[in-house]
């Protein structure tokens, strides 16, 4: 699959996911269907890390468009939510800046013991205790997905040269991320979220490294103006 391949499949995923919304409110099959959008746009933040040509201009596209989608998605949170959540471009935004960070320690000249396997192992150490932190923000600032988008994020960076070990390590965290409410909860939709969370990485693993059409601003722009819609639709025309 090439990347605007899994680029379509997220955003119909994802319309799929808030129609549902709009339409039964949270935890119905659309919802269901709608877990498998956010991590391919997870992996895709760790790729355009790795393929842009300007990360400065990466970094201010994504908060550009955080700012301008927040008004949109609080307006769509309002049909079924009184919480107070800021939109999965913040989500991306501190990703990409956790990978930033990451790669930053881990290519620095940095030596304490002159062991290079010592040091690396160090520089990995601490690039991760950043990451986490910057998981915590996520997490306490209330970005959609919080932690766990965070996470899998610099999982698919940090793992990008190990398939397999990537693959576990997502299952894992996916399966940490509903543990709470497959352990205290017998509902199905939990089940489900869980494994259609985990369903992507199939679709990443058959990622082909190639780009495919150009679709640059489509998704930036498809997300405020279809939560704009939707809010529309439904929220006051209703």
């Amino acid at each position: 699959m090439s990347s605007f391949v899994l680029k379509m499949i997220a955003m119909v995923t994802m319309l799929v996911d808030h129609l549902g919304d709009s339409i039964f409110n949270y935890a119905n099959f659309m919802n269901v269907i709608g877990r498998i959008s956010f991590p391919i746009f997870a992996f895709q933040i760790s790729e355009g890390y790795i393929h842009t040509k300007n990360l400065k201009k990466y970094f201010l596209r994504l908060f550009v468009f955080a700012l301008i989608s927040q008004a949109p998605f609080m307006l769509f949170l309002s049909m079924f939510s009184s919480e107070f959540t800021l939109n999965i471009f913040f989500t991306l935004f501190l990703g990409l800046l956790s990978i930033h960070c990451y790669n930053l320690v881990c290519s620095s000249n940095f030596a304490l013991f002159k062991n290079n396997k010592l040091d690396n192992i160090i520089k990995k150490s601490f690039g991760i205790i950043i990451a986490i932190f910057i998981g915590i923000l996520a997490e306490v600032t209330h970005c959609d997905y919080g932690f766990f988008g965070i996470a899998i994020i610099f999982i698919f960076y940090a793992l990008k040269n190990h398939k397999v070990w990537c693959t576990i390590v997502y299952i894992i965290c996916c399966i940490l991320k509903y543990a709470k409410q497959l352990i205290f909860s017998y509902h199905i939709y939990y089940l489900l979220f869980c494994l259609f969370t985990i369903l992507p990485i199939i679709f990443i693993n058959l990622y082909n490294k190639k780009q495919g059409r150009k679709i640059k601003y489509l998704l930036y722009i498809f997300y405020p103006a279809h939560l704009l819609i939707l809010y529309i639709l439904f929220g006051v025309l209703s």
